[in-house]
C-alpha cells in the first residue's frame, strides 16, 4: 500500500472497539509515516464568510423564534449542526456535472445517468426520483398503508414516524435493548431486536405491508446495523413473505461501520458491502441530501412492478414526470456523482475520523454522550447533562439553547420534543431518550470549527448547573419539533 493511503487511513485508529481494525499494526505499514492529525482529504476551492453575532443579538433572535431554533435565521448562526442533511459541499466533479443538466421534461439524460447510479449502488428494477426522502416516505406509505396496518422498524425517524402515521398505519420500533441505553458500549446499536419481532410478527403479520430498517439509525444515535443483523432479518422476514425496506440516507457510513467493526469484513470494500445490504432489501428510500452530497433529492427504488406502477402514478400527481420526479436535470446528475464519491474510502476515513475526534475531546472532559461514536453527527446525553431537569421539561432544548445563546452554535433535540407528546393533561409524554444532536456537514467545516464547538460545550458544560428547562407552549398536530414554540420554566434563560 501507498504511503499516502495509510496516512489519511490513520485517523480511523482511534475507536473504542476491539474489533474495529487499526491500520498501523498492520506489519505492511511498519515504516511508512502514520500521523495522528487528521486532515482533510479535499482543500478548499471556494469560501462563504460566516456570521458573528455578539452574544445580544443572539439573545433577541431566540426571544423573536420563541426559543425554537429551527425558527432562528441561518444568518444569525455562526456554526450550523443542526443537521447534515442538504448541508453538504459539492465537489468539483458535481459542480462539472450540473453543467450537464438535460433539462428536458421527459426522457432527460440526466434522470438516465442518475437511474444507472443507483441501479448500480441497489441492483434494484425500478428508480423513482424525488426531491427529498420524505417525499418517497409519503408516495410509498400512501400506496401500502392504510388504517388497521402497521409498519415496524428498527426506529422510524421523525419524517418516516410522520408518513407511516398520517396513511393510518401504526409506526412500530424493535431496536435492541442497548440501542435505547445512550451508556451501553454496543458496536451495531442501530440492530433490531429479531426475537422481539418474530415474537410480535408470529400475532400481528398479516398487518404489515413491508419493514423499514434505517442505516445509520439516527433517532438512536447514528448506530449502524450490522450486515450479520440484517442477514438474519431478512431471512425472518421471507418467512412471513414480508418486504424490507432500507431508510438509507447513511447507507455508507453504515457500510463503513460494518467495514471496521464486524469481524471478517474488513477485507471487503464499501462498495461491495453496500451492494450486498441493499441486496438483502426489496426496496429502499433515500433523502440523497445526506449520503449522495446533495443540497436537494432522494429516491424510491424497489423491485416489485406493481407498486412501482402505483407510486410511479402519484409521483407524477405530487411531484412530477417520473424521470424528473420534481428534480431539476442538473440535480440528478450532481446526485449520480454524489452516490460514486460516498464510497470512496479515503473520504469515509476523513468522516468518522473527524466525528470522533469531537466526541473523543467531548468525551474526555466528562461530557455524557450516547455510546459509542457514530458517523454523522455527535449525540450529548442531556439527561445526564442536567440531571436536575425532568424530561418532562425538555432537557435537550435547554442544552441546544444554551449552545446557541453562547456560542451560535445550532444543533437540533432529538428527544422528547421531537419523539413525545402532550397528554390530555397537558404534561409531556417524555421519548425514551432526551439527546442533543450536533450533526456535521459533509465537507464544509474544518477541524479548528470543531474545536470551536467543542469549546462551546465545555462553557455550557460548566455552567450547566444554572439551566433550567422548557415547557411547549403552542404546538401543531404531527412534527411539532419543526414549528412549536417554548416558554421558559420558572427561570430567564437569557440572563445565564
Amino acid at each position: 500500500m501507498h504511503p499516502q493511503e495509510i496516512s489519511i487511513l490513520s485517523p480511523c485508529s482511534s475507536s473504542s472497539h476491539e474489533a474495529e481494525v487499526d491500520p498501523r499494526k498492520d506489519p505492511r505499514y511498519q515504516g511508512l509515516f502514520c500521523p495522528d492529525t487528521i486532515i482533510e482529504p479535499f482543500k478548499v476551492k471556494v469560501v462563504e464568510p460566516l456570521p458573528l453575532l455578539s452574544r445580544e443579538e443572539r439573545a433577541r433572535g431566540l426571544k423573536m423564534a420563541d426559543f425554537n431554533l429551527f425558527s432562528v435565521p441561518a444568518e444569525e448562526v455562526t456554526i450550523d449542526l443542526m443537521t447534515d442533511s442538504g448541508t453538504s459541499a459539492m465537489s468539483q466533479a458535481q459542480w462539472a456535472a450540473i453543467m450537464q443538466g438535460d433539462e428536458s421534461y421527459a426522457g432527460a439524460r440526466s434522470f438516465f445517468r442518475f437511474k444507472e447510479a443507483v441501479q448500480d449502488l441497489t441492483g434494484m428494477k425500478y428508480v423513482i426520483p424525488t426531491h427529498q426522502g420524505r417525499a418517497a416516505e409519503k408516495i410509498l406509505f400512501t400506496v401500502v398503508g392504510g388504517k388497521g396496518k402497521a409498519v415496524p422498524a428498527n426506529t422510524h425517524f421523525d419524517t418516516t414516524r410522520a408518513n407511516v402515521e398520517h396513511s393510518g398505519c401504526q409506526a412500530l420500533d424493535f431496536v435492541i435493548p442497548e440501542g435505547l441505553d445512550p451508556e451501553a458500549e454496543h458496536p451495531f446499536k442501530g440492530n433490531v431486536d429479531l426475537e422481539k419481532l418474530e415474537a410480535w410478527l408470529n400475532e400481528n403479520a398479516s398487518r404489515v405491508p413491508l419493514m423499514v430498517l434505517t442505516v445509520t439509525n439516527n433517532s438512536g444515535g447514528g448506530q449502524p446495523v450490522s450486515l450479520k443483523n440484517m442477514k438474519a432479518l431478512r431471512e425472518l422476514l421471507q418467512g412471513f413473505n414480508i418486504p424490507l425496506f432500507l431508510d438509507c440516507a447513511r447507507f455508507a457510513e453504515n457500510a463503513w461501520f460494518i467495514k471496521t467493526r464486524e469481524p471478517g469484513q474488513n477485507h471487503r470494500s464499501v462498495k461491495e458491502i453496500s451492494q450486498e445490504m441493499f441486496r438483502l432489501a426489496d426496496g429502499a428510500m433515500m433523502s440523497a441530501k445526506k449520503d449522495a452530497f446533495g443540497n436537494i433529492g432522494g429516491f424510491l427504488a424497489l423491485n416489485e412492478e406493481s407498486i412501482a406502477a402505483e407510486c410511479r402514478n402519484l409521483l407524477i400527481l405530487t411531484e412530477g414526470f417520473p424521470t424528473y420526479g420534481g428534480l431539476a436535470g442538473r440535480d440528478l446528475d450532481a446526485l449520480a456523482v454524489g452516490l460514486e464519491e460516498v464510497v470512496d474510502e479515503r473520504y469515509l476515513c476523513y468522516r468518522i475520523a473527524s466525528t470522533r475526534y469531537v466526541w473523543k475531546r467531548l468525551d474526555d472532559l466528562g461530557v455524557p454522550l450516547l455510546r459509542p461514536a457514530g458517523g454523522h453527527a455527535v449525540y450529548i446525553d442531556a439527561r445526564r447533562f442536567l440531571p436536575h431537569v425532568p424530561p418532562s421539561l425538555c432537557p435537550g432544548q435547554t442544552v441546544s439553547v444554551a449552545l446557541f445563546l453562547e456560542a451560535g452554535v445550532r444543533s437540533v433535540e432529538i428527544g422528547t420534543v421531537m419523539f413525545g407528546r402532550t397528554l390530555e393533561d397537558g404534561r409531556q409524554d417524555p421519548a425514551p431518550m432526551d439527546l442533543v444532536r450536533l450533526a456535521i456537514p459533509r465537507r464544509v467545516y474544518t477541524q479548528s470549527h470543531m474545536d470551536y464547538v467543542i469549546e462551546a460545550v465545555r462553557f455550557v458544560f460548566e455552567k450547566r448547573s444554572r439551566l433550567g428547562g422548557f415547557r411547549i407552549s403552542k404546538e401543531p398536530e404531527a412534527l411539532r419539533h419543526f414549528t412549536c414554540s417554548f416558554e421558559p420554566a420558572d427561570w430567564d434563560p437569557l440572563a445565564i
